[in-house]
């Protein structure tokens, strides 16, 4: 079983925009998925745009906003942060999951290098929101062809 976490700010829009995502593309049962903020309020709702751009792929988010806390890097078999500033916080604030915290981009990399922030759409237009919709979309298909990969 692999657990993925994605991790962003609010834990409002990009992250669980791609959990539901990843939830909505994953061909197996083999995957858990979770979102996390590095500053987010529990319990917070995803933003209205954020919910309005999954719906229009046929997508129902249940989201409810959580901190990022040391149960969800101990439950994690890979941390996707949505930007490498993401991902220098969470390893910051918890060292011992550096081994296993990329950056979306990074992970969803043939090289493992790529190091482009996904776009925040917070505050945004719509537009904004099916812009980074659609990258996490393609990150995310790029993620699972990766761990399939691994597992063969």
């Amino acid at each position: 079983m692999t657990n993925i976490l994605f991790v962003c700010t609010g834990n409002t829009c990009r992250s669980p925009m791609a959990a539901a995502l990843l939830r909505h593309l994953k061909a197996t049962g083999d995957i858990n998925v979770k979102s996390a903020g590095v500053y987010a309020m529990d319990g917070s709702e995803a933003s209205r745009l954020a919910i309005e751009v999954l719906q229009e792929k046929g997508i129902e988010p249940n989201h409810s906003a959580a901190l990022l806390t040391k149960e969800h890097i101990e439950w994690a078999t890979h941390i996707l942060s949505m930007t490498s500033s993401h991902k220098q916080l969470i390893v910051d604030r918890f060292p011992e999951a550096g081994r296993k915290t990329w950056s979306l981009a990074e992970f969803a990399s043939e090289n493992g290098g790529a190091q482009a922030d996904v776009i925040d759409p917070y505050g945004s237009t719509i537009e904004t929101y099916r812009k980074t919709r659609d990258e996490l979309e393609q990150l995310i298909e790029r993620v699972l062809k990766k761990l399939e990969t691994k597992e063969r």
